[in-house]
């Protein structure tokens, strides 16, 4: 019986079989980038939550005239951002920097708020920045832990950001890679039975999660292949 066995393994060819699922997944994700295209496709996913902890520090446009830039302009500068890709710890790094140029008397209020700071201390702080004068011991330390607070709140929101994009383009591209292993088989045979069919939808499912190991998956069949055939002699 374990004879039969690892002769068929060969005949079967697992590893062509994984590599080929894994470059339908490859496939499939760059199927489902290519939908960056259409202002921004895929992408878009996560942002929402970005927007959501920017609207915290920058309030919408009139509620604070005395703002270096708009919660629009901030937005479409970190939206490119986002879209195109960038590293997170750069992305944080500018929406960091951005919101603390929109610090002044006016919005003190509301980002002490969102940081748990003294409001009357970062409003003091504020003000003593824009005319450069100097900050005392106990300014200079509740400046420090805003610095700290606003980059834990910028980072679990770039971090759920991040997670949410991740997340909707893997589900996203199963049912493009289920679409790609049909049109494949199709291709192969436009006589598709009921068993094509359905070893074509399997083949979909799998491509998804496979693509990431499928090389690491295929070299273990390999091995596991040889080690077979070095017992049976």
């Amino acid at each position: 019986m374990f004879e039969a066995a690892a002769s068929g393994l060969p005949s079967l060819d697992l590893p062509r079989i994984v590599l080929a699922i894994g470059a339908l997944g490859t496939a499939a994700y760059g199927v489902v980038d290519v939908s960056k295209a259409f202002g921004g496709g895929v992408s878009n996913r996560g942002f929402g939550d970005i927007k959501g902890v920017i609207s915290q520090f920058i309030p919408a446009s009139g509620q604070n005239a005395a703002a270096a830039l708009s919660q629009a302009s901030v937005l479409l500068t970190l939206r490119a951002n986002w879209l195109n890709g960038m590293a997170l710890a750069d992305q944080k790094s500018i929406a960091k920097a951005l919101i603390k140029l929109n610090l002044n008397a006016t919005s003190a209020r509301g980002m002490a708020a969102a940081t748990g700071v003294d409001e009357t201390v970062l409003t003091s702080v504020a003000a003593k920045l824009s005319t450069g004068e100097d900050l005392t011991k106990p300014e200079t330390d509740a400046y420090g832990r805003f610095d700290l607070l606003l980059s834990a709140v910028l980072d679990q929101g770039y971090q759920r950001a991040d997670q949410r994009y991740r997340n909707s383009a893997k589900l996203l591209a199963v049912p493009v890679a289920v679409l790609l292993a049909l049109l494949g088989a199709w291709a192969i045979s436009s006589q598709l039975t009921g068993s094509d069919i359905w070893r074509a939808i399997a083949g979909g499912l799998l491509a998804t999660p496979l693509a990431p190991v499928a090389k690491d998956l295929a070299s273990a069949i390999q091995a596991g292949t040889k080690l077979a055939q070095a017992w049976q002699k």
